[in-house]
């Protein structure tokens, strides 16, 4: 290779660098780094679960036979767990009201995340006003609390069946199962508690005193603490997990919901709701090591579910008021784009394409 060849090598070499360290370059690089895979949310004012296509956008609405309000896929991505209230009790009641008379009994609905066929899925009653459903990292065991019931209902996912109750305090609403998969922590909204389930003995072995109005809960990776939303308090209350206690509060945004923390457990995202009269439209951003808020990031008016993509890169966000799902990069902390779904979206969840 001759002299004149090395430099012209060398030049595009330099170009291409140049090229590469320009801010928009780095933009369309780390969108192109990122996962793709599918969002998936529980529409709660259209009786839809609306399935997006995070590559490129593509938005796909399915119509449910009840009005669901929480979605979880399984761990091995294949399937789509669905919980809500019968639709036709449901359309009197205000999505946002978490209390209220007794209802027909609701459903748990499990779909194929490759067909989301209707016609195929499990249609499984669960008990009064379902609020969210789990599945075990085996996705043998689904854990869905029914919140005029104040109960847990235990499913068997392959049998397709109801196959045990666990009584938690009152109206139980989040929950989550710790990253050992020994326990589950569920948020008990009337009584401002989390009760402690012992998953092998299939029963509450204590309950925590935690403060006005608790929504959701999360886990840091190693399961030393459990991060949970006070709604009527706007803040977001840690507990130490090994003394079962509440050892500190974080204030965030008006009337926060759902959150998530982050795979690598650096971030804490906190959606915001505000009141169906005056909607807050931000999410918060607590970093786990400080525990205090680092950024709050505008979204779509309501926002109510949050999911963080397996990779960390992107956090979404179902915005109820607005209909629309907010899509956050994490690396600076910044709304990317909004994509319009079905209506009143409120529970969301995330699945990898690799899966």
């Amino acid at each position: 290779m001759n002299k004149r060849t090395n430099m012209a090598l060398f030049f595009s070499l330099i170009v291409f660098l140049v090229g590469c360290s320009h801010p928009g370059s780095v933009n369309q690089a780390r969108t192109a780094m990122s996962e793709a895979g599918f969002v998936y949310t529980a529409n709660e004012r259209d009786n839809s679960i609306s399935a997006v296509n995070v590559s490129i956008g593509q938005v796909r609405n399915i119509a449910t036979p009840f009005t669901p309000h929480n979605v979880q896929v399984s761990h091995d991505g294949r399937l789509l767990l669905a919980v809500g209230s019968a639709a036709h009790m449901a359309a009197h009641k205000s999505p946002m009201n978490m209390t209220g008379g007794k209802m027909t009994p609701g459903r748990l609905l499990i779909l194929d995340t490759e067909t989301l066929d209707i016609g195929t899925a499990a249609n499984i009653e669960i008990g009064h006003h379902p609020a969210h459903v789990v599945i075990d990292e085996q996705g043998k065991r689904a854990y869905a609390t029914n919140s005029e019931d104040n109960n847990i209902l235990v499913v068997d996912v392959v049998q397709k069946t109801v196959v045990g109750e666990i009584k938690t305090g009152t109206f139980p609403h989040g929950l989550r199962i710790s990253p050992n998969g020994s326990e589950i922590y569920v948020t008990n909204v009337n009584d401002n508690s989390v009760s402690v389930i012992d998953v092998a003995q299939s029963k509450e072995v204590t309950r925590i005193s935690i403060g006005k109005a608790p929504v959701q809960v999360g886990f840091t990776p190693d399961g030393g603490r459990a991060y949970v939303s006070l709604r009527d308090e706007n803040n977001v209350a840690v507990i130490d997990t090994a003394q079962r206690k509440k050892i500190a509060t974080i204030a965030v945004g008006r009337n926060p919901i759902q959150l998530f923390i982050t795979p690598d457990g650096r971030y804490l995202y906190v959606a915001n709701q505000g009141t169906e009269a005056d909607p807050d439209n931000t999410v918060s951003v607590i970093d786990i090591k400080t525990d205090g808020v680092i950024a709050t990031i505008e979204t779509g008016k309501g926002p109510h579910g949050v999911v963080v993509s397996n990779d960390g890169k992107r956090v979404f966000v179902a915005n109820m008021v607005d209909s629309t799902v907010s899509v956050i990069d994490t690396a600076t902390q910044s709304l990317i784009k909004n994509i319009k779904v079905g209506k009143g979206p409120n529970g969301i969840t995330f699945r990898g394409a690799s899966r």
